[in-house]
Parts: structure tokens; sequence; C-alpha cells
């Protein structure tokens, strides 16, 4: 069975795409999913700075054409993608209560609610009483999510999540490994993904 690695961070539209149109891929496929939380800040400050200069000084005719492109694969993806105030947003709690949902088995629920309680409903979710309404949603208890998610355990895990995709040659979110070499960045590159997946794997797809 081909194995796709998921390393991503909620504080990314393009990965809430991704996210979005990446269970028709695994269907299709059959693939195996192994989901990685990462800090996608972090990977920023160690490899790829320049995000930061480009935000803070667009160039316009690409600014304009990044937010018609962002809506158009929105639409077609079925999901609402605005403009939250809180922009970049601290994600640490977010992506380490995507760590503590998988031990619950509820990580794609609760990375589902927490992409659209950001992006859907643009609420600020660095705030605990918003990760509490995420965990509800994902049907979890908030207080105990919220606990686990602060242990040393859960964060150890974070970081060398991050450490990983980074050492791994990852720049960004979501940065996507098919049978642990093959790297794929970006939500455009999903039909690439599923050609990899099934060369991969092709009796179990075909299956």
């Amino acid at each position: 069975m081909a194995t796709l690695e998921f390393f991503f961070d909620c504080s990314s539209p393009w990965t809430y795409l991704a996210f979005t149109r990446l269970p028709g891929v695994l269907e299709r496929t059959k693939a195996a999913i192994v989901w990685r939380p990462i800090l996608v800040g972090g990977v920023f400050n160690a490899v790829n700075r320049d995000v930061y200069d480009r935000r803070a000084n667009p160039e316009p005719r690409k600014a304009s054409y990044y937010e018609k492109d962002l809506q158009d694969w929105a639409r077609l993806s079925g999901i609402r993608i605005g403009k939250p105030p809180v922009f970049p947003v601290r994600a640490v709690a977010v992506m380490r209560c995507a760590i503590a949902a998988d031990e619950k088995g509820a990580l794609v629920p609760f990375a589902r609610a927490a992409f659209e309680a950001y992006w859907g409903e643009l609420e600020d979710i660095s705030r605990k009483d918003i990760l509490m309404g995420v965990a509800g949603t994902a049907g979890l208890d908030g207080e105990a999510l919220l606990a686990r998610s602060d242990s040393p355990e859960i964060k150890d895990r974070l970081r060398l999540n991050t450490e990983e995709v980074i050492a791994r040659g990852g720049f960004g979110s979501p940065t996507m490994f098919v049978n642990g070499n093959d790297m794929y960045f970006g939500n455009d590159r999903l039909p690439l993904v599923e050609a990899a997946l099934m060369r991969a794997a092709p009796d179990r797809a075909a299956g």
C-alpha cells in the first residue's frame, strides 16, 4: 500500500484547500495517510524567511491575482475562505491540539473544524475559548484536549515534526511525501501526488 505523509498547519489557506480535496485522492488511490501537524512559522523562520518580506511588500498585480486564485480554488472545493482579522495567527496551541486530537482518533474532524473556524468563521484560533468550541465541534472534551495539548510529550511531537519536515527538504505547508522520499508542496500539486500514489501501488489503486 502506498503511504502519504501530510505535514500541515491550519493557519494556511492553501493547506485548507489541500486538506479538503485530499479525501478524494485517498479514496481513489486507497493510500494510507499519516497526518503530521507542524508549526509553519518555525519552518519559515528556519528556511523561508522571504515569506515575511513578500507579505510586507506585496507586488500589487501578484497580490490581486493571488486573491482571485484563492477564491477560484475555494469555489471549486466548496469551502469558504475569508480574510481573518488576525493573520498570521499564532498556531502553536491549535497544532498542539491537533496532535492531541490524533491520539483520540479525531485529528481529521478537529482539523476540519479548526480550518472552518479560522478561514470560514474568521475566528482567532489562538484563543482558548475558540479552541474549546473547535474541540466540541469535533466531538472532543475541550478541557481535556487543551490540558493534554500542553503536555511535554505533545509539545515535543510538534517541535520534532517541524524539525523533521525542514530536514527532509520542506519549506512550507502543506508538504507531502509519497512513500517516504518523494516530496510535493502545495494544494495545486495534488494531481501529481495522486499520480505518484497510483504508481506506488497500482494493483491496490485499481481495486
